[in-house]
């Protein structure tokens, strides 16, 4: 099977399988084996926002490439808004998500908000870097993105889920988690609380 054949059945099984999941409000989320052979959930589930706060930024410096950016680590940050999202492109939930950050990079950038996409790959091909840059390109992914391809970010994030959306506070801290789809008046009023906490008024 050709790699183009993959890539549509990957993503014709994840559009179908996870609107399913989320008709019959299964919280049991179907799993998948990365090609780690860790066991995870590839239904982007719904998170209740709640975190602990505990900060992973600095595990972008494990990052394998950065594409539209050069290397951006936790010190780099300080005293700015982070939002971290987890994808891979051959999700389907993941794609829905994006007009919502490219416009969220595009309204707040000079505001103080840096959004960092961590392409963390779930099938073997999705590892190979060349495929990532291709696939960012044409998906216009134009904002930073962190190589993941050996889970160093997911794990230090204790990410199950792809999308995944982690809001970083000036002082590095995740204040707010979202997984999945939907939410995005929220993550935005999110964004915006962020921002007026560190001192951004505009």
């Amino acid at each position: 099977m050709t790699m183009s054949k993959l890539l549509i059945a990957a993503v014709l099984g994840a559009a179908i399988g996870a609107p399913i999941a989320t008709f019959v409000g299964d919280t049991k989320m179907p799993q998948s084996t990365l090609p780690t052979g860790e066991r995870v959930a590839f239904f982007h589930g719904f998170g209740d926002g709640s975190v602990t706060g505990q900060p992973a930024l600095a595990s972008l410096a494990r990052a394998d490439a950065w594409l539209n950016s050069p290397p951006l680590t936790a010190q780099a940050l300080r005293g700015k808004v982070v939002l971290v999202h987890f994808w891979t492109y051959t999700c389907i939930n993941w794609l829905r998500t994006q007009s919502y950050l490219r416009a969220w990079t595009e309204k707040y950038k000079n505001k103080g908000l840096v959004v960092i996409g961590v392409h963390t790959p779930e099938f073997r091909f999705e590892k190979n870097i060349d495929n990532v840059r291709r696939q960012a390109e044409a998906l216009r992914v134009d904002y930073p993105v962190a190589v993941d391809g050996e889970y160093a970010i997911w794990r230090a994030f204790d990410n199950h889920y792809w999308p995944a959306q982690y809001f970083i506070d000036a002082q590095g801290r995740v204040r707010h988690t979202h997984f999945g789809e939907g939410s995005y008046d929220q993550s935005e009023m999110v964004i915006q609380r962020l921002l007026m906490e560190a001192g951004v008024t505009g």
